[in-house]
């Protein structure tokens, strides 16, 4: 039977358009296809990778270094602009592969009729007015509406992030339920319908032109920026300083200018681009270890930035997977546990196995479910894949359970083979089919909506059962789960039609089926909350459901589901009733233009956003957000390309890895900016105050680069790869706004340069007076005093991880050493050999610089660990766990009494603090102990 007169279009739109029609109407409307972005030519990506304040430094850099004949410098500064900037476009050509993505997902082929007869066309072919032939697993092709359907369900997920599949219907009440969407699937049912759009003018059309929003920079993009300018300033002046002074010593121009020239390449941080460049691409090596692809290797900084985490639920929160978890009957109510479609799990009443009255009537339930049904279960094709469903996910959740409790539906049908059936229809919101049973007589189940199922004209009960079951339905309805009804009875013969069947029917029970939250997502907001992340839920789903789910996941606290504000909807958004976007935590029912102004908002607010999603509905927010992340395996191509993270394996907790290694790549740059600029800045105050102490020209140019190769181009580098801090994930985020050189970083590279210059100039005027070489120990002194800084600025000087910084250490002492002892190497520079006392003063002076930079180190520490910082924490409603040590800190900070002796009796013991243990601590003067 062919479609067309199974549906029932009406007789002239049988013949759907004439061949001329169609070209036609092809010439005017274009191709049903999303027009590619304009094309970027290769130079203005380059041109515009180059404009970045830091490289143009660098690039002044190399025509100095040119200019002072230092070739070897300039070509490593030159290596690193190249590379920096290659990686630059490579990334971009990539992230604008989201709109052609999004033509992939448009059906290559469809089902049309033309000149009376049905075609299959490609889908680029297809123009406004075509009328397609639509069947079970079809891709729509382009917008259209309903002529005629049975029984049609789509799954608009990745359009709506409705989790559950949209019932439509070509004559029904609600517009959208005739509207089909390019890029949705035909979950059952068929249909034929008129082609309304096409291309750019389709669903996926208006998506595509939301995917351009301007470029922006990153976060750490826009502190480099900053800094670059600073230090260009700066450095420029000082170095033009020097050259000032030195001529108005008498010192010759040419002298002088070499000096300036190579104090500026000393003073800017060159390495900065490869410490960088190696600290990401770890980052992304470690992550992609835990199977997230990192598609920007800037997105692994940002997410350390991250202050907002916005996600979507379905498939990101949730499984993606419908599941039964409660039945209800007048006898009671069981939970079912299991996850997936595999049919494994138990059945349990008050936390026991039910009695044998409740258990009969959970199944009797379970089998008119199963036997009322069109889905199907699919067994995993190998080990470790799971089970899938084809058809109505909320019927595979019936059949899942059902076969839990041992009546799979493939044991039941050859004893109770169907022998008429009501279809399911959106205004009648439910569904009935016949079985004849070996007595000879006919069972009829019934499944649907409560509020179409629970009524006299169906049901034969006493009211009071109805009332109960009413009751019921709308408290687990509240709760976020999808109610189903399920009714039973039998006759003696088959009913024609069938609908006489549905009245006298005895009321089975009810079940609760919703999209479950993933076993790690509770663990992975709590861990955001930990860190000081607000986590917010957006999605395209029903606000109960999205309630439910922010509460089980912990985005929102019990007591807070039911407080005005902090739920809303998209058509409370439209309807301007949430004038503060960034005081909600949970939209429901939004759109995917609102899904963007969500995290537009949070970005005006001063916050850096995150977006995780998995649908072509998600693309936009993706894109505008300062990093996306997408879904690997159930995320659709558009959302993965849009993305500058695509998870794996689905698994949330990557986030928060990722996170982690954000902040452990700032972590280390922030490190390598105290320690090179304080040696910078100590070369630079050596220069000009040497010559007032009676040191004519403390440092020759080739000293300058020789200290500078050695302490940037080795150590400096390997600075990129040290671990993150055991603490990092229980500090607060940074602040947006904050500097690079914020939180008092400045202070410690101006103290330890200061100590640097004081300690070295002191050596150098010793040896002087000795009548020693005291430039060549000046020289050397300095050089030790940075490679002891480097290893005192480690969290963990002993640590065995990252042992490429105690080797470039090593390696950059013994080239040190061999500039004053290789007879090449010292006429080069400059240098004599010194002498044992000269070389035991040198190791003093690093010794000193290291001691220094580990009271810095540790006097950093109680800034983390300060009331300030506990009250955000507080503020947050975040918990935070110390260890021992701090705990007895913070114990002394705050005035609270001793912690008690027998914590210690364990190492592995841990405070675990909570806002209302610590507001316990700080008003009664006692503490509680928790464990993790």
């Amino acid at each position: 039977m062919s479609l067309v007169s199974d549906v029932h279009p009406e007789p002239a739109q049988r013949a759907g358009l004439s061949r001329q029609q169609a070209a036609r109407l092809l010439t005017e409307y274009g191709p049903n296809a999303l027009a590619p972005p304009p094309a970027i030519s290769l130079s203005s990506r380059v041109s515009a990778q180059l404009r970045d304040p830091l490289i143009i430094v660098l690039l002044a850099a190399v025509a100095l270094t040119i200019a002072t004949a230092d070739h070897a410098d300039a070509i490593i500064i030159g290596a690193v602009v190249l590379f920096n900037t290659t990686v630059g476009v490579v990334q971009e050509v990539r992230a604008d592969n989201a709109v052609a993505a999004l033509s992939a997902m448009t059906a290559p082929t469809a089902r049309v009729r033309r000149d009376g007869t049905e075609q299959e066309i490609a889908s680029s072919g297809i123009v406004p007015g075509d009328v397609l032939m639509l069947g079970e697993g079809d891709i729509v092709p382009a917008d259209a509406t309903l002529l005629a359907a049975a029984a049609l369900l789509v799954d608009e997920s990745t359009l709506t992030g409705e989790s559950v599949p949209a019932d439509k219907d070509a004559h029904g009440t609600d517009p959208d339920a005739a509207r089909l969407r390019a890029g949705t699937v035909v979950v059952r049912g068929r249909a034929v319908a008129t082609v309304t759009a096409t291309g750019p003018h389709s669903a996926l059309g208006v998506i595509a032109a939301s995917l351009h929003p301007r470029q922006q920079m990153t976060p750490l993009q826009k502190r480099l920026a900053g800094l670059g300018k600073v230090l260009a300033l700066v450095t420029v002046g000082l170095c033009l300083l020097v050259l000032a002074l030195g001529l108005l010593r008498g010192q010759s121009l040419e002298l002088m200018a070499v000096t300036a020239i190579s104090l500026v390449v000393a003073a800017v941080p060159e390495s900065l681009p490869a410490v960088v460049t190696l600290g990401l691409a770890l980052g992304a090596r470690r992550m992609a270890a835990r199977n997230a692809v990192v598609r920007r290797l800037s997105a692994v900084e940002t997410l350390g930035s991250v202050t907002v985490l916005a996600t979507d639920k379905t498939g990101t929160l949730t499984e993606g997977r419908m599941l039964l978890e409660r039945v209800w009957t007048p006898h009671g109510t069981v939970t079912v546990s299991g996850a997936g479609y595999e049919p494994v799990g138990e059945f349990l009443h008050a936390g026991l196995p039910p009695d044998p009255v409740l258990t009969g009537a959970v199944r009797e339930v379970l089998v008119a479910g199963a036997l009322c049904n069109d889905a199907s279960l699919v067994p995993p094709a190998e080990a470790g894949a799971p089970w899938a469903a084809l058809g109505d996910p909320t019927e595979a959740a019936l059949l899942t359970a059902a076969a839990k409790a041992g009546r799979a539906r493939e044991d039941l049908a050859p004893t109770r083979p169907r022998v008429g059936e009501v279809p399911f229809d959106s205004l009648r919101k439910r569904m009935t089919t016949l079985h004849s049973t070996p007595r000879g007589t006919i069972d009829i189940c019934l499944k649907g909506a409560p509020e179409a199922v629970l009524a006299p004209s169906l049901l034969d009960e006493e009211p009071e059962v109805l009332e109960r079951a009413r009751e019921e339905a709308a408290a687990l309805s509240a709760e976020g789960y999808r109610v189903l009804a399920v009714a039973k009875g039998t006759r003696t013969d088959v009913p024609n039609p069938a609908e006489k069947s549905e009245s006298g029917l005895k009321l089975l029970g009810l079940t609760a089926i919703s999209d479950p939250p993933k076993e790690a997502a509770e663990a992975t907001v709590l861990a955001c909350r930990r860190a000081g992340i607000t986590s917010v839920l957006i999605t395209g789903d029903h606000p109960a459901t999205a309630r439910a789910i922010a509460v089980r996941v912990g985005i929102l606290r019990r007591d807070e589901a039911d407080r005005p504000g902090l739920v809303v909807t998209g058509q409370e958004l439209a309807a301007g009733k949430a004038p503060d976007l960034t005081r909600v935590r949970v939209f429901a029912r939004t759109s995917p233009q609102q899904k963007l102004d969500i995290v537009e908002a949070w970005q005006a607010s001063g916050e850096v956003t995150a977006m995780t999603g998995d649908g072509v509905n998600d693309g936009p927010a993706l894109r505008q957000a300062d990093i996306g992340v997408a879904m690997g395996r159930r995320g659709t191509e558009v959302a993965r390309q849009a993305a500058d993270l695509v998870l794996a394996d689905d698994e949330l907790t990557s986030v928060v890895d990722a996170v982690e290694e954000g902040r452990r790549v700032y972590a280390n740059i922030r490190r390598f900016l105290l320690y090179a600029l304080a040696g910078g800045a100590a070369e630079i105050l050596i220069m000009l105050l040497g010559p007032l102490l009676g040191l004519a020209l403390p440092l020759r140019a080739g000293q300058i680069l020789w200290i500078n190769l050695l302490t940037h181009g080795l150590t400096g580098v390997a600075m990129g790869a040290e671990p993150a801090s055991p603490d990092t994930m229980h500090r607060p985020p940074r602040r947006p706004r904050q500097h690079v050189l914020g939180d008092g970083l400045w202070q410690r590279v101006l103290r330890l340069s200061i100590l640097v210059t004081a300690v070295c100039l002191a050596v150098g005027l010793w040896v002087r007076h000795t009548g020693g070489p005291w430039q060549t120990v000046l020289f050397l002194s300095l050089l030790a005093a940075q490679l002891g800084i480097a290893l005192g600025l480690r969290e963990r000087v002993l640590t065995r991880r990252n042992l490429s910084l105690p080797a470039a250490v090593l390696t950059a002492a013994a080239l040190g050493a061999a500039a004053a002892y290789v007879p090449f190497l010292a006429r080069l520079l400059g240098t004599s050999a010194p002498s044992w006392t000269d070389i035991g003063l040198t190791a003093a002076v690093g010794l000193t610089a290291f001691t220094a930079a580990r009271a810095e180190t540790r006097l950093a520490k109680p800034d983390d660990d300060s009331p300030s910082a506990d009250l955000q924490h507080l503020r947050n409603g975040t918990g935070r766990q110390f260890g021992v040590r701090q705990a007895r800190r913070l114990a002394k900070r705050h005035r609270v009494p001793p912690i008690s002796s027998s914590i210690f009796r364990h190492r592995a013991s841990r405070l675990f603090v909570t806002q209302r243990s610590w507001t316990s601590c700080l008003r009664s003067r006692r503490h509680r102990q928790h464990s993790e």
